[in-house]
């Protein structure tokens, strides 16, 4: 209700009106990428990912993205935002795996390392495409997670329907992070019935044998009639079912539903296509 001052100290942490102009800054250096003339066209549309400060940039050539991205620094600059060099990585995705090898990611002083694969919001992304890299990342996250709570699930005085909950509640969700756009092999399958066979063996103790007395683990079939739920697989299917529904009700202008219905523009190279 006063009258205008000028503040002189900028914004401090915390402060609603930060990320609000944080986000003018960054959209008006994303609008200067020639995205219009060049990139990756995908049914019609140039793709340019972007989610808080982290731009993913998809061309069709190294230039092409040395460009692009020149035009980003020096717009950013403008506005006072400067490029992380050392986070900045590339990619190249190619049936060519030496495609792009002689070309040099450099811009004024700094120099971009080129990487087989990068994490982009909690996925790790492969210059091959493949989801096998991502199924190993998780599965070395979730032991993480289990050895945190495998004593929780050992303790007798807790009852086993108690100890289903903290695996639907801890473990999965932290397990099944993203699985809606997994591709599964047979060979990540046998890895996840295995991951939630370990888990369930650990909430359903051996049983004594009432003939001989002696004490045997449980086996695949008893355990899965023990946990009477759907297994991870059947998890993992109706999540990406789900998603897809999802998908197919969403206007046609979503950039999710056009990259679901699109198709890349050229022909196919020579060639069988990779197995997946």
């Amino acid at each position: 209700m006063s009258d205008v001052f000028l503040v002189r100290n900028g914004l401090k942490q915390g402060d609603a009106l930060s990320p609000l102009l944080f986000n003018f800054a960054l959209e008006y250096g994303i609008r200067r990428v020639q995205v219009n003339k060049d990139g990756l066209k995908l049914n019609g549309t140039h793709q340019l990912l972007v989610s808080a400060y982290d731009i993913n940039i998809l061309v069709g050539s190294v230039h092409t993205i040395k460009k692009n991205e020149e035009a980003l620094v020096v717009a950013s600059k403008e506005t006072g935002l400067d490029e992380n060099a050392d986070k900045t990585k590339y990619t190249v995705m190619s049936r060519d795996q030496n495609a792009g090898r002689s070309h040099s990611m450099k811009t004024d002083n700094s120099s971009f390392e080129r990487v087989e694969e990068f994490k982009y919001l909690g996925t790790t992304l492969t210059n091959q495409n493949s989801i096998q890299e991502e199924i190993k990342r998780v599965l070395k996250s979730r032991n993480v997670c289990y050895h945190s709570v495998q004593n929780f699930l050992s303790f007798t005085l807790l009852s086993k329907n108690f100890k289903i909950k903290i695996y639907r509640t801890i473990i999965l969700p932290a397990f099944l992070y993203g699985c809606e756009t997994w591709s599964l092999t047979l060979k990540e399958v046998r890895k996840l019935r295995v991951f939630e066979n370990t888990v369930q063996r650990r909430i359903f103790v051996p049983k004594r044998d009432e003939v001989t007395g002696e004490w045997k683990k449980l086996n695949n079939e008893e355990v899965n009639v023990l946990y009477s739920s759907p297994n991870i697989v059947r998890v993992i299917k109706s999540r990406r079912m789900r998603w897809a529904g999802h998908v197919e009700h969403m206007a046609e202008g979503r950039d999710v539903y056009r990259v679901l219905v699109g198709k890349h523009e050229g022909r196919r190279p020579v060639g069988r296509a990779r197995r997946r």
